[in-house]
């Protein structure tokens, strides 16, 4: 049965206003994977940008696991039922888009305008001193599908712990929300796989450690008030 409307990530939103697809989780994922590589390894060809290669599949296997996550947390969240309240600030605000919009602009300005000023360009270490226009679209377009996942992993850890904040759950559904809160951990970790590729540019290492370093923080905090409300409630 269809998600009802205000129930959904955007991202989710999107895919299913597409005529005629209709996809399982699992052909869905290896189908971003499969056509965002593909495009990948065929600019890197057109244009002998190979050395450019490992970062665009890191970041696309950081982007496919992002929806992953996306997709298992809010199937489990409505499978749940959880207060109204709570999913309606999950998925009906819409604010991970709106965290991932101001995220890819301070990238955008930092990519063109702060990383020149300092010796060094990203862009010219990744696609060389003249980048191709088309190889700067995709490495736009793969770096937006990055944040605005990891816009909607700190926006449901946030909500997470607002939820542990105003509502008490029976030990079961605590047990269940425990492991989605543990899947943001664990997305969270995964995008430390491209800080490799960022190391001489501590502003981008900052936000991806900093990144994972206030997931764990939050969620940490948040099974911690959600335990202590079961064993208070005993």
């Amino acid at each position: 049965m269809a998600p009802n409307l205000g129930e959904t990530w955007v991202y989710e939103s999107l895919v299913s206003a597409v005529p005629g697809l209709d996809l399982s989780d699992r052909a869905a994922l290896l189908t971003q994977f499969v056509v965002f590589e593909a495009i990948v390894l065929t600019v890197a060809a057109v244009y002998d940008l190979w050395t450019a290669v490992p970062a665009g599949t890191a970041a696309i296997v950081v982007a496919v696991a992002g929806s992953w996550l996306m997709l298992t947390f809010s199937r489990t969240v409505r499978r749940l039922q959880p207060p109204r309240t709570y999913r309606r600030l999950l998925f009906g605000s819409s604010i991970e888009l709106a965290l991932s919009v101001l995220a890819f602009v301070l990238f955008v300005t930092y990519l063109f305008v702060v990383d020149p000023r300092d010796g060094g360009s990203l862009l010219t270490e990744l696609l060389g001193p003249e980048p191709p226009v088309i190889a700067v679209v995709l490495l736009l377009l793969v770096t937006w599908d990055v944040i605005y996942r990891i816009g909607a992993c700190w926006w449901a850890t946030v909500v997470g712990f607002w939820r542990a904040l105003r509502h008490d759950f029976d030990r079961e559904t605590t047990a269940k929300l425990t492991r989605l809160d543990a899947l943001n951990v664990a997305f969270a970790g995964v995008q430390v796989a491209m800080v490799p590729f960022v190391l001489g540019h501590p502003v981008l290492v900052a936000a991806v450690v900093g990144h994972l370093f206030a997931v764990v923080v939050v969620s940490i905090a948040t099974v911690a008030l959600q335990r202590r409300a079961i064993d208070g409630g005993e």
